[in-house]
């Protein structure tokens, strides 16, 4: 059944759409905290932070951005010497290049197949399964564009405003000709607790939640996603999984860990600090206190 908080007040976001940016720059906490009632429902109580989705609010206005290793660790580009130092090198996927500027780029020397991202924000990317049905024109409009946005400007999640704007090219992740399983693995003050498993991407995408034990969250699927309808495997060395997540999360409160696992193999995605900028609508409103009462953040609060 749908969650009733699902529902959106189109009225309302038309009144005040003309009026969030103004408030945006003025007071960036005021603008979370409407953002934060408009979305969740809920009073965004900056006093009692007990839910997890208030704490992230916390982070991501207070602490994130005065972290450089955050930064650095968002960034698409910067994450890999991150990643090298902690010695999981042999996670990373293979980068076709680094760009300043899609013109830079040299279309005809990429593979058929490739995965083209910008470094400094979410949903600024383009996945190739045949460059020959490729419209590149469009596409370097559009990053273009993406390249131009402040995304931690745009979000509020400032701590992406460092970040360089760059092009990545990596190669493309398939498994069995499909894009893969995304492992998404939650870690609170160096522990991971929680994930949701992300299958038939670009298909029929589904959200499967989990405790760490793989025994079924499914209060806390967010924002109306389904679940498959059927139980997902763990993979073998999902141990492994867990053991690397929370060695990348150790200098953090908190951190989402993305990996991938094709064939038993495991590969790096991306970290990620304030989900959905901490403005998820979960199914069962308990899990969101359960999920706060992991999340200790009492050493960063002012």
């Amino acid at each position: 059944m749908l969650n009733e908080r699902l529902k959106e007040n189109k009225l309302k976001r038309a009144l005040v759409s003309p009026f969030r940016g103004v408030v945006k720059a003025l007071n960036k906490k005021a603008y979370i905290s409407y953002q934060y009632k408009y979305i969740t429902h809920h009073k965004l109580d900056w006093k009692h932070l007990n839910r997890y989705t208030e704490k992230l609010q916390y982070l991501r206005l207070y602490v994130y951005p005065k972290m450089p290793l955050v930064s650095k660790c968002a960034g698409r580009v910067d994450v890999t010497e991150y990643v090298k130092e902690k010695g999981y090198e042999n996670l990373l996927i293979n980068c076709l290049g680094v760009y300043d500027s899609v013109d830079e780029i040299d279309f005809d020397k990429l593979p058929n197949s490739f995965a083209m991202k910008c470094s400094h924000g979410c949903a600024m990317n383009y996945i190739c399964f045949d460059k020959s049905k490729m419209d590149v024109e469009l596409i370097k409009n559009k990053f273009r564009k993406w390249l131009k946005t402040n995304y931690g400007k745009k979000t509020v999640e400032l701590h992406y405003s460092p970040i360089k704007p760059q092009i990545v090219i990596e190669e493309l992740m398939l498994e069995n000709n499909k894009l893969p399983t995304e492992y998404k693995i939650h870690v609170f003050n160096g522990k991971a607790k929680n994930l949701y498993v992300v299958t038939s991407r670009g298909i029929d995408i589904r959200y499967n939640n989990y405790y760490i034990d793989w025994s079924p969250f499914d209060g806390s699927q967010f924002n109306g996603w389904r679940k498959t309808e059927y139980p997902l495997k763990k993979p073998k060395n999902f141990d492994e999984m867990v053991k690397i997540s929370e060695d990348l999360a150790s200098p953090f409160p908190f951190v989402r860990v993305d990996l991938y696992n094709i064939n038993g193999t495991i590969y790096f995605s991306e970290m990620t600090f304030t989900p959905a900028k901490g403005t998820l609508i979960l199914d069962d409103d308990k899990c969101d206190y359960e999920m706060g009462e992991w999340l200790d953040i009492s050493k960063y609060r002012k």
